[in-house]
């Protein structure tokens, strides 16, 4: 058995909400979005996190990206615990961990160049020190050559790109850094389905070629499925089931799970008169 502690490490995340207060002196509700989430996730592969909206998903995305704190419990990342590094250090491991959106549209200024954006995390995370203009341009063009765009889309704007090229785009930006994890919410779900085939089949590629990892954050049982290497069912902040797509999805021993797979759309062959 290997000793190689995992890449991810998420133990007893707990993350409440507090409400406005209905009345001066009344308590103010509490929303828990996530009541002790446990799990790990090793290098070069991937884990789903599934369940419908409102289970915790997207908090779970926030808490891992450090864009959020927790009430309890820890990330780890690396071994690394996010949410207790000093600022100029949790700057420098943000290298290591970058986020897909789910709108590839609303996720890229629409005023910035592909290059400007792509290169943003470089010159967010290099610091006044840190590469130069010319070097941050060569890397911008060798991340959009790995996601199938050209150099000379460096110069053009969002606008002028398909849905699936500006998930092209927010990908390249996102590996720039030569991340470890990728954190992906929602990735393919603003795609039409055909776009979803080409973006998915990139991400595989892109694991195998450079070694990344994926959380992906998804309602879409066929995305996780095709993706990913293992799968957490998440219902109202906590993981109800494990394990692979294959096996999990065809034997669902929670009845939560059962109902999500009960409730995935089938193709009905047409009733012949």
């Amino acid at each position: 058995m290997s000793t190689t502690a995992p890449l991810l490490q998420v133990t007893d995340l707990v993350r409440h909400y507090s409400l406005p207060r209905e009345s001066l002196f009344a308590t103010a509700p509490q929303v828990k979005a996530l009541n002790g989430v446990s799990f790990s996730l090793e290098a070069g592969r991937s884990l789903g996190i599934v369940g419908e909206s409102g289970s915790g998903k997207s908090t779970i995305a926030r808490l891992v990206m450090a864009l959020d704190h927790p009430t309890a419990g820890s990330v780890k990342l690396l071994g690394r615990d996010l949410h207790r590094l000093p600022r100029d250090e949790l700057r420098l491991a943000r290298r290591d961990v970058q986020m897909v959106f789910q709108d590839p549209y609303g996720s890229l200024d629409p005023r910035q160049t592909v290059e400007r954006i792509v290169a943003e995390p470089l010159a967010a995370l290099a610091g006044p020190s840190g590469s130069s203009r010319a070097e941050q341009r060569e890397r911008a063009a060798e991340s959009l050559a790995s996601v199938g765009l050209r150099s000379t889309d460096l110069q053009k704007y969002p606008h002028e790109f398909s849905g699936g090229q500006r998930q092209r785009i927010a990908i390249a930006r996102a590996l720039i850094t030569r991340p470890k994890l990728i954190v992906a919410d929602e990735p393919v779900s603003a795609l039409d389905v055909s776009v979803q085939a080409q973006v998915l089949n990139l991400m595989q590629d892109l694991q195998q070629q450079f070694g990344v990892s994926y959380l992906l954050i998804s309602h879409d049982l066929a995305v996780v499925n095709h993706l990913c290497d293992e799968v957490c069912v998440l219902h109202r902040g906590l993981v109800v089931e494990r394990g692979a797509p294959s096996q999990l999805f065809a034997h669902a021993q929670h009845p939560y799970t059962q109902a999500l797979l009960a409730a995935v759309p089938r193709a009905e062959p047409p009733v012949l008169a």
